[in-house]
Formats: structure tokens, C-alpha cells, sequence
């Protein structure tokens, strides 16, 4: 039998889901490289010997993508084509003793907290002064910075807290250390995540704290974007909007999930929100901060959902006209508070109900994306691909959101530099423009 035991060792990790997740990926990467371990990232070389597959849980769709990703490399590890598979993440921390049984090829499962085990398995130290320390796998002009991690909420459809646990804020120390490594790496974005930004610091500083961890992120040079995602709607801390409108670095843009819109659902989501509540939030924050752009998502086919309270969503996206909207769609989570309720929206209207509400955004999307014709924006160009040179504005974030293209048979940018564009014509998504500086 071939064998590799006098080949020193090389670890690919394979991450899947979000980017909090990308985040774990990365320290682990850090991590492995401080032991003097030779470690890539989704490497397509295949030459790597052990891999190392970080999961997502979050919905069905997420669970099957993880599934299928370890059973393909369960499948390479007995073709002969790697010798060891590790599985960490959101599902390995909650279905590993399901997942041992099923899938006995993979050597060892951790969970999202288990970093230091899945280092000693792998005959690596946790090295504490690489804290702060990260190796990105995102192009080198952005970042993400995870401020805190887990949540204390309760929605019935979130199986979030079940494999990230409590919420867990990061000291506001700890992430401008963070903040000034990535900086001298060259990166001029941070996107804050947390599965609940708006909690941050009542753990540690027993209040919101998040205004203050942007003035200290803002003091941070080199950084010249801070962009904000994931922000609960209820009890929102306003002093947000006071410090995105008093510090130029901090974008005009908030991802504040709002899930639905009819006050029916939105109890059975204990969401602890109402609809009046929701606008009169969205209204304050365009008082206070001119000119911001709101990305919201929303929630179909939750147990109960009727047509009726399904059309008070529609009514909600036609009228408020949010810049960004993505939708999901139920998943019937077990542990869940809604697993209790029957799963009564079938497959395909969930689906059809989702259609519905993108077909409404695509239309506002349209509007939006035609009155910025004639105006030049500053924009971050982050790739070429094809025959374009492709960048956001600080209204965009990346993989989700629009964004703006330069013809590169005209006109040079370098990827991660600013530009200002002066914007020529529009589709639903994506605006088409030329260099002006």
C-alpha cells in the first residue's frame, strides 16, 4: 500500500456557509501556519493530505451542501487520495454523534468552539499570541471582523444558538488589535459581522457598546470603509445611527434583517417587533443618517404564514422600497421553537413566495439603479472578470450586494483601489460606468 508518512504534512480547509465561518476558517489557517504547518485554503491542487472541512447548520439547504462536501472527501480519503479528514463547524457541533455514526471515514468532528482540540489532533499548540493575528482568504482590501460571537435571542426559526451558543462580545481592545494587523496587510474595508450586532458589549460593558468600538475602529489608520451587517431591529441602540452619521469612514449602509412585516408573523417569530416599529426605525435612521441604504432579509413560509399575512409583506417591500433585500426560505429546524408547529407551507409555495417578493425588489432595484445614471460614485473595485473591471460602492457589500462595472478594453484600475465613476447606464443589479479620477 502507498504510503505518505515521511512527506511532510500540507492541510487544505474547505469552508462552507457564511462569513462568520470564513472567519473561524481564517484563524484556523493562522493557527496551523504559526505550528509551521503548510496549509491552504480551497486549494484546487489536490495535494494537499489532510483536509479539513468546516460546516454550516443553518438551514436544509446549508446541511446538504455539508453533508455532500464530506462525503466527498470521506470518498477521496478511501480512494487513497488523502489520509486524514477532520469536520469542525455549525453542523459538527450540532449533529456530531449523528454524523460519527454515518460517516465513520472522517477521523475526528468539533464542534465551533473546539479550535485548541482540532490544533492537538493535528499535533499543533494553540499559540495565544497569535491572537489578533489572521491570515485573510478574502482579496487583501477587505475583511471581516467578527465582533462577537453566539446569540441571546430567541426567533423560533433560528437554530443559531444551538451551535453557536450565548452571545460572547469580543473586547473593543482585542478587535482594534485585529483592526491594525489587517491594516498593515493592506486591507481599507472591515465588514463587522455578529450574529447580533446591535448586543455588542452588554456582556462586557453591561451596555450597548457598539458606537464606542466604531470610534475606536475609526482612529484605526489605513482603514477608510467600516461597514455594519446584521443588526436586530428590536430595542436598537438609535446612538448607532448618531456615530454612522458623525464618522466619514463608516458607511451609509445597514444589513438589519427584518424576517416579516405582518404583526401576526412577526409574534410567531418572537421577533418582539412590530411592523410600526420596524418603519418608524427605518425613518429614524434616514433622519439621522442622509443618504443611508438599508439592506434587509425576509422570511417565507414560515409554519402558520397565510396568503393574507404573506400579501402584508409584499404590501411592506413595495411601500418602504429597500435598497438590498435577499429572502429565505423556511427550514424546519428540530430544536427549533418552530419545530413544534406543523410545517404547513409546502415546498413550492415557499418557493413561489420568494419569487414574488425578489420580483417586487428587482423592480425598486431597477428605479434605484436608474436614477444614479449621470452621477459619479466612489467605488472599491475588488476583481476582474471577463471583459470588466468590477467594484462597490460603499452602498454594496461583496457577494450580495450590486455592483459596478468598468470596461477594461477602455480604461486600467487596480484591484483594491479607489476610483470615483461616473455612472453611464443601468440593469436591475449592476451599474455600468467610466473613470473619472
Amino acid at each position: 500500500m502507498k504510503t505518505r508518512t515521511l512527506k511532510k504534512n500540507k492541510v487544505n480547509v474547505i469552508t462552507l456557509g457564511c462569513s462568520k465561518n470564513l472567519v473561524d476558517s481564517e484563524n484556523i489557517i493562522t493557527q496551523l501556519k504559526g505550528n509551521d504547518i503548510d496549509v491552504t485554503h480551497e486549494s484546487e491542487t489536490q495535494d494537499a493530505n489532510i483536509v479539513i472541512v468546516n460546516t454550516c447548520g443553518f438551514i436544509d439547504l446549508a446541511k446538504e451542501e455539508s453533508v455532500n462536501t464530506i462525503l466527498e472527501y470521506a470518498e477521496v480519503k478511501k480512494q487513497g487520495g488523502i489520509e486524514k479528514l477532520y469536520v469542525t463547524g455549525c453542523l459538527s457541533q450540532r449533529y456530531k454523534d449523528d454524523l460519527e455514526e454515518e460517516i465513520p471515514e472522517v477521523d475526528a468532528f468539533f464542534g465551533t468552539m473546539e479550535l485548541p482540540g482540532l490544533l492537538s489532533t493535528l499535533e499543533a499548540d494553540y499559540k495565544h499570541e497569535l491572537v489578533g493575528e489572521r491570515a485573510i482568504s478574502t482579496p487583501m482590501h477587505y475583511a471581516y471582523l467578527k465582533i462577537s460571537e453566539g446569540c441571546n435571542r430567541t426567533c423560533s426559526f433560528c437554530a443559531i444558538p444551538l451551535m453557536r451558543g450565548k452571545h460572547i462580545s469580543q473586547p473593543i481592545e482585542a478587535l482594534v488589535v485585529q483592526a491594525k494587523n489587517l491594516a498593515r496587510m493592506g486591507v481599507k474595508e472591515l465588514i463587522l459581522i455578529a450574529q447580533e450586532l446591535t448586543y455588542y458589549g452588554l456582556d462586557l460593558y453591561k451596555k450597548r457598546a457598539l458606537p464606542e468600538l466604531l470610534d475606536a475602529l475609526c482612529e484605526v489608520e489605513g482603514i477608510e470603509w467600516i461597514r455594519l451587517h446584521y443588526a436586530y431591529p428590536s430595542k436598537f441602540p438609535i446612538e448607532i445611527f448618531d456615530a454612522m452619521a458623525k464618522q466619514p469612514k463608516i458607511c451609509k449602509y445597514l444589513d438589519i434583517p427584518l424576517q416579516h412585516a405582518d404583526d401576526t408573523m412577526l409574534a410567531r417569530m418572537r421577533r418582539q417587533i412590530t411592523q410600526a416599529e420596524q418603519r418608524a426605525l427605518i425613518q429614524i435612521a434616514k433622519e439621522k443618517v442622509p443618504g443611508i441604504h438599508i439592506r434587509t432579509t425576509f422570511l417565507v413560509g414560515h409554519p402558520g404564514e397565510t396568503e393574507e399575512e404573506f400579501q402584508n409583506l409584499c404590501s411592506f417591500v413595495e411601500d418602504m422600497k429597500f435598497d438590498r433585500v435577499g429572502v429565505f426560505q423556511y427550514s424546519h429546524e428540530e430544536d427549533t421553537i418552530a419545530h413544534d408547529m406543523e410545517d404547513d407551507v409546502d415546498a413550492e409555495l415557499k418557493a413561489e413566495r420568494a419569487n414574488r417578493i425578489m420580483e417586487i425588489q428587482q423592480d425598486i432595484s431597477m428605479a434605484n439603479n436608474e436614477a444614479l445614471i449621470g452621477q459619479t460614485l466612489k467605488v472599491l473595485f475588488d476583481r476582474k472578470e471577463g471583459d470588466y473591471f468590477i467594484g462597490r460602492t460603499e452602498f454594496d457589500s461583496p457577494e450580495v450586494d450590486n455592483e459596478v462595472l468598468v470596461a477594461a478594453k477602455d480604461q486600467f484600475i487596480r484591484i483594491g483601489d479607489f476610483a470615483d465613476v461616473f455612472i453611464e447606464s443601468a440593469e436591475d443589479y449592476d451599474l455600468f460606468g467610466k473613470i473619472v479620477s
